[in-house]
């Protein structure tokens, strides 16, 4: 609501004289005003569309059975918690080494040329960076958009894949597929790389003269 004020300051003027002139005082009551912030307030939160988190997508398999699988079909990169990464075919860990971070990529595409049944299993300890994770994400989808494009990869690699698992079974054609985490294992994959490095000191040692 406003109002107006129209009294005059000071006392009243005698008979028959003019007193000052008042000074006309509006106000207005702000009261209400602040139902309508709050109406507003809660309109645009209700109404207005944030933007949404933005989460990596990774591509599921469907569910299925065990499968049999041979050693030499089957590629395991650790990752311990050093940030060192490790490859080797088979999750035994035969012939495990050391790869570089920035060679993985290339070394995931020529691996899945030589062999187009290979499937990828990841795993990371507990303790490695969540860096280490995204990066071998960002390098697995790097290596699909390659081979993808890859006009007579893709024909070979789907005769060799329905012929091995047959029509019924395998329907996925992206390579990203063709990738799964694992737990890591302590007294597997900590003893394994273990072994790995007093292997090869032991073999450094040989060598010198």
């Amino acid at each position: 609501m406003a109002g107006v004020n129209t009294d005059s300051p000071g006392k009243e003027a005698g008979k028959g004289k003019k007193g000052p002139k008042g000074r006309l005082r509006v106000w207005l009551d702000m009261t209400p005003m602040v139902d309508i912030a709050f109406l507003l307030l809660i309109f645009y939160m209700v109404t207005t569309v944030f933007a949404a988190p933005r989460a990596m997508e990774i591509n599921l398999p469907a569910e299925t059975g065990p499968i049999d699988m041979p050693r030499s079909n089957i590629l395991v990169i650790r990752v311990d918690s050093s940030g060192t990464y490790w490859w080797s075919m088979g999750d035994a860990g035969e012939n495990l080494y050391k790869i570089e971070k920035k060679n993985l990529s290339d070394s995931l595409v020529s691996a899945n040329r030589h062999n187009m049944l290979l499937s990828t299993l990841v795993k990371i300890h507990p303790r490695a960076e969540f860096s280490d994770y995204v990066n071998i994400i960002d390098e697995i989808a790097r290596t699909e958009s390659i081979l993808q494009n890859d006009r007579e990869y893709i024909e070979d690699y789907l005769v060799k894949n329905t012929e091995a698992l047959g029509p019924e079974k395998f329907t996925d054609t992206a390579f990203s597929y063709r990738y799964t985490l694992d737990s890591w294992h302590p007294a597997k994959d900590d003893i394994t790389i273990q072994q790995a490095i007093k292997s090869r000191q032991a073999l450094k040692e040989r060598r010198r003269p």
